[in-house]
């Protein structure tokens, strides 16, 4: 492996893994959580795969939340690693982007986008901000100005539907590294797995991006919590997904210590205790509240967040409550 931990100091990791979020939801629906994860040797490749579906679920939270070791790190790695990568390399990888945007700003925010020549899906996803529309970008950034800096938080790929997240970075660190990625609305397979979508937009005041939905249907992301200790997005779908997950986590793991996700969490239905497991070799189950993350450092991305899949929700009714529990999806 490429890299080395001579230049990476830790502190004693003490914590359990899910005490890296806030904790159970207690009463959210359980999903059912389906390991599609297979194993490889190339660590820039996305060979894990944790599915989430339920009928019944409308509404849901993911958390991105810091390592449990983040204060420990006194350098990060976060450079790409090729070794026994067959069919990609830094050479088709590395090409710069032949656009560059920046479509919206204020003092606060501001949206950048990029075309590039080589991305592997060219589907064209008009992105809207207010009467502003870009067409055929491959990737969109969020930029949030916190304490006098500008700070990358969100990152979403209109072409294949995949999403990135972190929070603010520590302070002692001055930046982190992104990790894992997610999709959210109807997945299907193109090689990987993906969700084709028609059209994003983004709403500045409330933090909201909108996705709509190749075939129907649509969703808002918002972003309810930002600091330097966590992310929360919350999600809704305007109707059931029928075809298959709602949506998934997509990530990489080789050893525990070349991984950006090597352990999940999950709080069976109606339990009070959680089963924790190596993330390559978790059996398909039902659970409440989903944790994926890492308990020691490791060479890839070191300081990339946890992330998790919480507080899942039926539609609300017409008096703001929720529809009762139900199945989950066969």
């Amino acid at each position: 492996m490429r890299f080395a931990l001579s230049a990476l100091a830790l502190l004693p990791v003490l914590t359990l893994a899910p005490d890296s979020s806030r904790g159970a939801s207690l009463d959210g629906l359980a999903v059912d959580v389906r390991n599609a994860s297979e194993p490889v040797l190339c660590a820039e490749k996305d060979n894990v795969t944790v599915e989430f579906a339920n009928l019944q679920v409308r509404r849901f939270e993911i958390e991105v939340v810091h390592p449990v070791y983040i204060g420990g790190i006194r350098k990060d790695s976060f450079e790409p690693d090729w070794t026994a990568c067959e069919d990609i390399s830094e050479a088709t990888s590395a090409v710069p982007p032949a656009r560059k945007v920046t479509f919206y700003e204020d003092v606060d925010l501001w949206l950048t986008g990029y075309r590039f020549e080589n991305f592997w899906r060219d589907r064209d996803v008009p992105f809207r901000i207010g009467d502003r529309v870009e067409r055929g970008l491959h990737l969109v950034q969020l930029w949030v100005r916190h304490e006098e800096r500008a700070e990358e938080v969100v990152v979403v790929y209109p072409a294949d539907g995949y999403w990135r997240a972190r929070p603010l970075p520590p302070v002692h660190l001055g930046g982190s590294a992104y990790g894992s990625s997610f999709l959210l609305g109807p997945i299907k397979q193109d090689g990987r797995p993906v969700v084709e979508l028609t059209g994003i937009s983004f709403d500045p005041p409330t933090k909201t991006f909108r996705l709509d939905f190749a075939d129907g249907g649509s969703a808002t992301m918002r972003i309810a919590e930002l600091t330097r200790e966590r992310m929360v997005l919350a999600v809704e779908l305007d109707r059931a997904i029928e075809s298959g997950p709602f949506a998934a986590l997509r990530s990489m793991y080789v050893t525990e210590l070349n991984a950006d996700v090597a352990r999940i969490a999950l709080r069976p239905e109606q339990s009070r205790a959680w089963i924790e497991e190596p993330i390559m070799r978790f059996p398909n189950t039902r659970a409440t509240d989903i944790w994926t993350g890492r308990t020691v450092p490791s060479r890839h991305n070191t300081s990339a967040p946890d992330m998790v899949f919480r507080r899942f929700r039926g539609a609300k009714t017409s008096d703001g409550g929720q529809n009762p529990r139900s199945t989950p999806q066969k």
